[in-house]
C-alpha cells in the first residue's frame, strides 16, 4: 500500500435511486468526522497515493476533501469495495 493512502471506515446510505452516499468516517486516530455533503462524484485517480476509483468530493466541516470508493475487482468477494483517503503532505 502506498503511505499516502489511508483506508477508512465508512459510514453510508443507499438513496432511493441506489446511489451510495457516504456519512461519516473514522480517522486512522479514531476520531470520526461527518459529512456535511457529497459535491461530485465521478470516476477519478488518487493522484498522490495512486489507484483508480470514484471520487467523492465532499464537504466536512466546511472544508473540501477527496473521499475514494475503490472498486473490488473479485465478484466472488462479499465486499464491493474499500473507501480511502489521500493523506495530507508534511
Amino acid at each position: 500500500m502506498h503511505p499516502s493512502k489511508v483506508y477508512v471506515p465508512v459510514t453510508v446510505t443507499f438513496d432511493q435511486e441506489g446511489s451510495l452516499l457516504p456519512r461519516s468516517l473514522v480517522w486512522e486516530d479514531g476520531r470520526e468526522y461527518v459529512i456535511d455533503k457529497v459535491l461530485e462524484v465521478r470516476p477519478a485517480p488518487a493522484q498522490k497515493a495512486g489507484g483508480q476509483g470514484d471520487r467523492y468530493t465532499v464537504q466536512i466541516s466546511n472544508r473540501k476533501r477527496y473521499l475514494f470508493f475503490e472498486r473490488n475487482t473479485e465478484i466472488s468477494q462479499p465486499s464491493p469495495g474499500k473507501w480511502f483517503l489521500e493523506r495530507k503532505d508534511g
